[in-house]
């Protein structure tokens, strides 16, 4: 089923008033990494598994940065700074109403992701991360999509992994995509907190899980 288990009501003693524990706000994920990693499979699995809407953020690259793209040329900040502007939006609209959403975004950069995360206090990066040569070989092998391989190596020099103070979980490309979105789940539901606190599944598989949490 989608979403989090029903949390059964306290048991009240006679004569106290009826209550129940808060629900826990939905998560807002943002699924990052360089091009080829999976990020629309795993975030569209996630957000079905969450039962929340699914932003492809490749899908909001205005004509003109597709066509650099699609031409072997890589995006500066200023031609991603429309489209972090956009994804940005859907995150802070999702904040304010107190909405669950998954984006794919490569967010390569820390400022990227603070661009992103912006005011929020729930966003969670979900990065996936692999060896240049597996994100190659997967990139030569799609043939639906206008990111060449000629451009790997740009996105790995602009990657700057999420930092210990940023609310991450990283996994392994190599890992199966219900895998990561089985173990996502289960942590996401459990809130940041849970998300940074690592054990068995956070272990040596999936590269382990940051500590820490933007405040």
């Amino acid at each position: 089923m989608n979403g989090p288990p029903i949390v059964p009501p306290l048991v009240q003693s006679a004569g106290a008033p009826s209550a129940a524990p808060p629900p826990a706000a939905p998560p807002v994920v943002v699924v990052m990494g360089v091009a080829g990693c999976g990020k629309s499979s795993v975030g569209q699995g996630l957000a079905d598994a969450l039962g929340v809407g699914f932003v492809e953020g490749d899908a909001h690259h205005p004509p003109a940065n597709i066509a650099k793209m699609s031409s072997g040329i890589p995006l500066t900040d200023a031609d991603r700074d429309g489209w972090l502007g956009t994804l940005a939006g859907f995150i802070a609209d999702a904040d304010r109403e107190g909405r669950g959403l998954v984006v794919a975004c490569s967010a390569l950069k820390r400022r990227y992701r603070d661009r992103l995360r912006g005011d929020s206090g729930k966003v969670v990066f979900l990065h996936l991360f692999g060896d240049k040569a597996l994100i190659l070989s997967r990139m030569g092998a799609r043939t639906a999509h206008f990111m060449p391989t000629a451009l790997v190596d740009s996105q790995f020099a602009d990657l700057e992994p999420p930092a210990e103070d940023e609310c991450v979980l990283s996994y392994e490309v190599t890992l199966p995509a219900d895998a990561i979105v089985a173990d996502a789940y289960a942590r996401l539901t459990g809130g940041c907190d849970k998300a940074n606190s690592g054990g068995a599944a956070a272990g040596p598989r999936n590269g382990g899980v940051a500590a820490g949490r933007n405040a």
